[in-house]
C-alpha cells in the first residue's frame, strides 16, 4: 500500500524521467548530429547514460541503495548483451527488447530505460561503436520505459500475450522506425522523397522478422523471467514496487 507522500515521489520520478528520455536525450542526439558530425558518439552515449542514472537514482533519494539493487540492473544488462552476442549469426534475430521490457514490466520504467540504454552501450563494444550508438541506446531504452509506464498505469497487461503483442509492435514501430531514421540522417547523403522512402522500405523486412523474433522470445522468456524478477524483488526489497496510477 503505497503513502501519498510515496505516490507523489513516484510521479515527481517519472515527470523527471520523461523529461531525460522525450526532450534531453533527443535533444542531445540532434545536437551530435548538426554540430559534430556523428564524431563524438562516445561522449553523446555518456550523456544518455547520465540523462538515464538521474531519475534511476531517485529512486534512492529517500534511502541508500544497496548493492543487491544495483546488481539485479547489472544482471540483466548482462543476459541482454550475452543474448544479442549468441544471436549475431541471424540478422534482427534478438532477445534485447523481450528482456528491456521484461525489466520495465519487472523493475519500473526507469530501470527499463537504464537496462536498454546500457544494453547498447556495452554490447556494441562487441559489435561496433559508432552514431549508430546513441540511437540503439535510444530505442532500447524507450521501449523499456514505455513497457515500465504502462503497466504502472494499468495499460498494458504483465500476462505473456499482451506482452508479446506489445513487444513486436515496440519492435518494428519504434525501434525500427527510429534505427531507419537514423539511417537516413547518418547514410544518406542527398534527402529526397525517394531516397527517404526507399531507405524506410528496405528497412520493413528486417523491422518484420525483428518483431516476430521479439515476440518468440517474449513468449518463452516473459512469464519465468518476470516470476523470478517478482520473487526477488519481494523477497529482498529490490527497486521500489511501483503503482502511480
Amino acid at each position: 500500500m503505497q503513502t501519498s507522500e510515496t505516490k507523489v515521489t513516484g510521479q515527481k520520478r517519472t515527470i523527471v524521467a520523461a523529461v531525460m528520455i522525450l526532450f534531453c536525450i533527443p535533444l542531445t542526439i540532434a545536437i551530435g548530429i548538426l554540430f559534430l558530425n556523428d564524431r563524438s558518439y562516445y561522449p553523446i552515449s555518456l550523456m544518455i547514460i547520465l540523462f538515464a542514472t538521474l531519475p534511476f537514482a531517485m529512486v534512492f533519494e529517500s534511502r541508500k541503495p544497496q548493492a543487491r539493487e544495483l546488481v539485479i540492473i547489472a544482471v540483466l544488462v548482462a543476459i541482454a548483451v550475452a543474448g544479442r552476442t549468441a544471436f549475431f549469426m541471424v540478422p534482427q534475430v534478438k532477445p534485447v527488447i523481450a528482456i528491456v521490457i521484461i525489466a520495465g514490466v519487472s523493475l519500473g520504467a526507469e530501470s527499463g530505460f537504464i537496462v536498454g540504454a546500457l544494453t547498447g552501450f556495452v554490447s556494441n563494444f562487441i559489435f561496433g561503436q559508432g552514431p549508430w550508438t546513441p540511437w540503439q541506446m535510444f530505442a532500447f531504452g524507450i521501449i523499456g520505459f514505455l513497457a515500465g509506464l504502462l503497466f504502472s498505469k494499468g495499460i498494458l497487461s504483465g500476462k505473456t500475450l499482451p506482452l508479446s503483442i506489445f513487444g513486436g509492435l515496440a519492435a518494428f514501430m519504434i525501434y525500427g522506425l527510429l534505427l531507419d531514421t537514423a539511417a537516413v540522417m547518418m547514410f544518406t547523403s542527398t534527402w529526397t522523397k525517394a531516397s527517404i522512402l526507399s531507405t524506410y522500405m528496405l528497412g520493413v523486412p528486417f523491422n518484420l522478422i525483428h518483431g516476430a523474433s521479439t515476440i518468440l522470445f517474449l513468449l518463452i522468456l516473459s512469464r519465468p523471467m518476470t516470476e523470478k524478477l517478482t520473487r526477488i524483488k519481494k523477497k529482498y526489497g529490490l527497486v521500489e514496487e511501483r503503482n502511480d496510477s
